[in-house]
């Protein structure tokens, strides 16, 4: 398959990276070249299997809106637009368009959100928190994956209000740490990311899954669906 990647961060780089190791070819366009999706046209979309975006919340509403317009199919793993999900959606559907968009494109992750359901649960009466450390550069805050998780904790139990605390240092990849405690004891559930590589392959597994697929689907909820 051939994939366009937006987006010439580190995230970005290693998704490049990681299509070109299961044997896809890979076409990069970094923000600097297209302003406000203007580098995306149908005539240039046409040569591509799938689209995949890690870019910035900044420049993702724009590169979505121009790439799902002419009916393409496209991996987001960029965060901080999810209040545009129902207008995003309505637009995928009309153009037949295909789209795969996730807080966190990690299989651990995905496992830690089913966790993490199931802890809030089985522990009533605990206090939770969450705790999430990401790279300097990152300029959401709090994390996708944070919010995703706050999520998973108050469906499960309504009666919680969980805080989250944002960390932003060095080069952290991503650490999510949730705290459930009381007077008496804690519960610590704990993911580090060591690199880039897990939200890459699961980026890619996802792009080559959509590539023959309309509609639109959450990462947590077809992953398992992948070869």
């Amino acid at each position: 398959m051939l994939f366009l990647v937006l987006g010439r961060g580190k995230t970005g780089s290693f998704v490049a990276d990681v299509a070109k190791e299961r044997g896809h070819g890979v076409r990069v366009v970094g923000e600097e070249a297209n302003r406000d999706g203007s580098a995306i046209t149908s005539t240039f979309l046409g040569q591509f299997d799938a689209v995949i975006d890690f870019t910035t919340p900044d420049a993702v509403l724009p590169n979505m809106r121009a790439c799902l317009a002419t009916g393409a199919h496209m991996v987001v793993g960029t965060t901080g637009w999810h209040t545009h999900l129902k207008d995003i959606r309505a637009l995928a559907e009309k153009r037949n368009a295909g789209l795969v968009y996730g807080s966190n494109f990690s299989i651990g992750v995905q496992a830690l959100y089913k966790i993490a359901h199931e802890m809030a649960q089985a522990a009533p009466g605990f206090k939770f928190s969450i705790t999430e450390t990401h790279h300097a550069e990152k300029t959401d805050s709090p994390s996708g994956t944070a919010l995703a998780l706050k999520h998973a904790l108050e469906t499960a139990n309504p009666h919680l209000n969980v805080p989250i605390e944002s960390k932003r240092e060095g080069d952290t990849p991503g650490i999510h740490v949730i705290d459930a405690r009381t007077d008496s004891d804690l519960i610590e559930l704990r993911h580090e990311s060591f690199s880039r590589r897990g939200f890459a392959e699961g980026a890619i597994r996802a792009a080559e899954w959509i590539a023959t697929r309309q509609g639109v689907f959450e990462f947590r909820d077809v992953y398992e669906q992948f070869d």
